[in-house]
């Protein structure tokens, strides 16, 4: 096997996020709430060489088309993300993530003593107060805090 060879199967229709943090893939597929228990591949690739960043990470869904809403999710987590939509083995759409302007159920505030963080019935809400780099305010404790710090949401 050359190093040009493919690593993970092809996918027929489904979704390949490209160009992750190295290391990040497991965090992606938990803030996407990907676990393969709906019997569709899931395909990681870890640590994978490439030109432009030295390593990165590389994630294929079977079946499952992410959307917009969906992959901006990542965008704290992979900001240099490309998500690719295949339909018949072919790239019929590409993007870039977007950093959106709240994350409503997707991560958790860093604040332990936060009401989100209890036992109570609250959905956690962060807002982007800046973009570069980014930091994030709770909506109830109003904590702010950088992009290291996130906890995305256990289901």
């Amino acid at each position: 096997m050359s190093e040009r060879d493919l690593l993970i199967n092809r996918i027929r229709d489904g979704t390949v996020l490209d160009h992750l943090e190295s290391g990040s893939a497991f965090t992606v597929l938990a803030a996407l709430d990907v676990s393969g228990s709906d019997g569709n591949q899931v395909s990681v690739a870890m640590n994978v060489p490439s030109r432009k960043v030295g390593k990165k990470d590389i994630i294929k869904v079977e079946n499952r088309f992410l959307k917009v809403s969906e992959t901006n999710r990542l965008a704290l987590m992979a900001p240099r993300a490309t998500v690719n939509i295949i339909r018949g083995y072919g790239v019929t759409a590409k993007r870039n993530v977007k950093l959106p302007k709240t994350f409503v159920n997707v991560l958790q505030c860093s604040n332990p003593t936060c009401i989100t963080n209890s036992n109570e019935p609250i959905i956690p809400e962060l807002r982007i107060i800046k973009k570069n780099p980014p930091m994030l305010q709770c909506k109830y404790c109003s904590r702010v805090f950088g992009a290291e710090e996130v906890i995305v949401v256990t289901r």
